[in-house]
């Protein structure tokens, strides 16, 4: 049936570079969660183009700095059609940006928030409530399916560009 592997990355360089690198050995169930300001929405609640991205994306739009979060990921446009990608106005975390199969469930499970949807596909309740802090703090969060025997080798991936607390659930 499959198994979940996530882990977070403190660089969205890396999460992109790890993405691709999985995308190319044929891997497809890929999410990528991530809140390019840092938790610092409240503070600020400006965008790299000094817009209030609270504004922007709670109408739907994507400003410019949530563009750049996205490039800032290395994937291609490719890859990110592919994704599927939608930006979300999460409350108690802001503007974030999700790509792949999570990107939906966060779309119908704003009130639940990012832990909600990460327990519905599958993670437990105190590692979703972990991973959501760490989207607080602005790292990106990358969680795949894959099936049983190929655990180790996602997990190995996103390793070796640099993720941290990686588990298999």
């Amino acid at each position: 049936m499959g198994k979940k592997v996530i882990g977070y990355f403190e660089d969205s360089r890396q999460a992109g570079q790890a993405t691709n690198e999985l995308k190319e050995k044929g891997f497809n169930e890929i999410s990528i969660l991530g809140n390019e300001n840092g938790g610092k929405e409240g503070s600020k609640g400006k965008d790299n183009n000094g817009m209030s991205g609270k504004q922007n994306l709670s109408n739907g739009t994507m400003t410019g700095g949530t563009i750049g979060g996205i490039a800032g990921l290395g994937l291609g446009a490719g890859a990110l059609g592919a994704l599927g990608t939608a930006a979300l106005l999460i409350p108690g975390i802001g503007p974030i940006v999700a790509m792949g199969p999570l990107a939906a469930a966060l779309g119908g499970a704003v009130t639940g928030g990012v832990a909600g949807a990460l327990v519905d596909y599958g993670i437990p309740k105190e590692r979703s409530d972990f991973y959501e802090t760490k989207i607080k703090e602005g790292n990106t969060v990358v969680i795949l399916k894959a099936n049983d025997d190929k655990t180790d080798t996602v997990a190995s991936i996103l390793r070796n560009h640099g993720a941290k607390d990686v588990r298999v659930h």
